[in-house]
């Protein structure tokens, strides 16, 4: 049968239409490890003689709204999925995840992975909560861990994974008290909407008035919502040189992108000859915003990575907790200011941190 130009060219639109549906289609994103800026993989193997994970152990991870490679609180939970996958051998079609574009997708996006037959699925920050709970609740088989989200009533196969922020940024503060010669601090924060937030910057507060109860603190919470609170570079940017403008010369950032814009204006002005110092948040953001090292002092640190290969380790070999399980805080390493911090200060922070551990330190938050 002679085909005629037409038909053919149709058929063949027809096929590519059918292969891109198809590639639209696909459940869940690719697995590879974020990129810094450079674009080298922002995450290593972890170390370990791990046993392998069964061939049929698969996790999915959904985002909080922004990017895997947010260079803070999504990468830092995607790096513990890559570093637990890595070090039990799995094969990289049984970890994936998804970014989440929109607040309302949260159950869809958790709801490709049950439908696909995951055994965990980590999902990323506490505006995830509820769907979280409602996805757990509705699949017991599964495991689920809610990093930042804290369970008031224990699910079995739902993990919250939570953390002392208030600690951490507590000791933030005492850092910050003690390098300022200007006598004023800020903090550059995502929404107020979410306690962790919150939490980091009540410790924050406390720590820096815990060394000078007159000490002046700008302290600026994103005016927007959920959607937009922590994906907003330029609005940190601006509130950052804002409080320098109003004499602060040491700024904490702490809410995703948006406090990266705040980490990265203050290292602007540093280039520039100011003496100020910024201050990272949840990961060592050291390793994670190079622009910010021209004044990274530090990162009030949240352990998620090793947090969530814990958690996963536990659901592995049938251990999994459920309630609520704290991961690590503490400051990051000083870095290229090893030198820059005086060995008083460093003695202080120790012995505030031992403090905090056994509690004859205390926060003041949620008390």
């Amino acid at each position: 049968m002679r085909v005629s130009k037409r038909s053919f060219y149709l058929v063949a639109l027809l096929a590519i239409a059918a292969m891109l549906f198809g590639a639209c289609a696909a459940p869940v994103a690719p697995t590879e490890a974020p990129a810094d800026d450079s674009g080298a993989a922002a995450s290593d193997a972890a170390a370990g003689d791990a046993e392998a994970a069964p061939s049929d152990f698969q996790i999915g991870l959904v985002t909080d709204v922004g990017r895997i490679n947010d260079r803070s609180f999504n990468q830092s939970a995607w790096e513990g999925v890559v570093q637990f996958a890595e070090a039990a051998g799995m094969s990289e079609d049984n970890y994936r995840y998804i970014e989440t574009q929109d607040s309302k997708d949260y159950a869809d996006n958790m709801q490709q992975f049950i439908d696909n037959g995951y055994n965990v699925i980590v999902t990323v920050g506490f505006a995830l909560a509820d769907a979280t709970l409602t996805a757990a609740q509705e699949n017991p088989d599964i495991y689920f861990i809610g990093v930042d989200q804290f369970q008031a009533e224990e699910v079995p196969n739902l993990t919250g994974l939570i953390f002392h922020e208030d600690q951490s940024g507590y000791l933030a503060g005492v850092l910050a008290a003690r390098l300022t010669q200007s006598g004023t601090i800020a903090a550059v924060l995502g929404t107020d909407l979410v306690p962790p937030v919150v939490a980091f910057n009540e410790g924050y507060i406390t720590g820096a008035q815990s060394v000078n109860p007159d000490i002046n603190i700008i302290s600026t919470y994103h005016p927007g919502g959920m959607d937009v609170a922590f994906v907003d570079p330029e609005w940190g940017a601006n509130t950052a040189k804002q409080a320098l403008d109003q004499g602060a010369d040491v700024v904490f950032g702490a809410g995703g992108l948006t406090g990266n814009g705040a980490l990265q204006e203050v290292a602007v002005a540093a280039e520039g000859g100011a003496q100020v110092y910024c201050i990272g948040v949840d990961s060592d953001q050291w390793e994670t915003v190079p622009a910010a090292h021209p004044c990274l002092v530090s990162s009030a640190m949240k352990l998620i990575t090793p947090g969530v290969g814990e958690l996963l380790t536990a659901a592995q070999n049938g251990e999994f907790p459920g309630g609520n399980y704290y991961g690590g805080s503490g400051l990051a390493p000083f870095h290229d200011f090893e030198d820059s911090v005086p060995q008083e200060i460093k003695d202080e922070l120790a012995q505030t941190k031992a403090g905090l551990d056994d509690g004859s330190v205390t926060t003041g938050y949620g008390q």
